[in-house]
């Protein structure tokens, strides 16, 4: 099976874009990991597909697969992409769509100095729905490691987010604790770990393990979450701007309740074909 797709990134967190409106894609979570291989296949965060809407809210639908090959509900930095790609395709005339995800409506809209600023939704601090068990809602929780305790808020932006504050983002220690938070047992869907410096009441720097691809440059619904939790903290006042490995985001929020919004880049890097075989 050849697939064509296209090669996009926002601040480094790459995907590649394979548009599915007119015709039928599935491949197996191994075809999945096998093309997100970074030496034997094309090299991957995420695989978007576009795909047509199903209902008449939407102008489209959206699917989001780790490299892991697990489908997911949500990708900030994603969804800059897909807006970028189907406009410049020209499969939309809009500037500003709807999109359905696994997680509900997101609305990206094109910027004319060619940034997009996404409405991400409302975040959700509910452990039951982030998931993540706990008694009661608080603003933070006590996290047991192998190594320690750790201090994380919970949120859902679509997916779930656990965050915790460090002195210095350089040393924090995302690969060590990372994957051991992703699986921690309460986080019954695996979990976003997220690192967080915060340099002043506008400004932070954040890093994030993402649930099925590892640490990345960016995370866009790592960054939303990072800002909620901060702000409901009291660390931090909107806006605020984010400062990820591979750059920097544009978070706002007005608090409990209402959306958050985020602005960035979404650039292209090449188009290409795949050779899959079939599982």
């Amino acid at each position: 099976m050849n697939i064509i797709f296209t090669k996009m990134h926002g601040l480094g967190n790459d995907f590649i874009v394979i548009e599915a409106l007119n015709k039928n894609f599935h491949a197996s979570a191994e075809m999945i990991r096998q093309m997100a291989d970074r030496h034997f296949g094309i090299g991957f965060d995420q695989l978007l597909l576009v795909e047509p809407p199903l209902s008449e809210e939407m102008d489209f639908s959206y699917r989001i697969f780790n490299a892991d090959g697990n489908e997911v509900e949500q990708c900030g930095n994603g969804a800059r992409c897909f807006a970028r790609f189907v406009y410049d395709r020209g499969l939309t005339e809009k500037s500003e769509i709807r999109v359905g995800t696994l997680s509900g409506i997101i609305i990206p809209r094109l910027l004319d100095d060619g940034r997009v600023r996404v409405d991400m939704g409302v975040p959700d601090f509910e452990p039951e729905t982030i998931p993540f068990i706990a008694e009661q809602r608080r603003d933070t929780y006590k996290l047991t490691l192998a190594n320690g305790d750790v201090e994380i808020a919970a949120v859902s932006m679509g997916n779930p987010h656990a965050v915790q504050i460090v002195d210095d983002i350089a040393r924090a220690p995302v690969s060590l604790t990372g994957p051991e938070i992703e699986h921690h047992q309460r986080f019954p869907q695996r979990v976003n770990a997220g690192y967080m410096q915060v340099k002043d009441r506008h400004t932070i720097h954040l890093r994030v393990w993402e649930r099925g691809s590892g640490e990345t440059l960016a995370c866009g619904t790592g960054a939303c979450a990072a800002v909620v939790s901060g702000i409901n903290q009291g660390l931090i006042d909107s806006p605020v701007e984010v400062n990820l490995r591979g750059g920097k985001l544009d978070v706002e929020w007005s608090g409990e309740g209402v959306s958050v919004f985020m602005t960035g880049p979404a650039e292209y890097v090449y188009e290409g074909s795949y050779e899959m075989e079939r599982s």
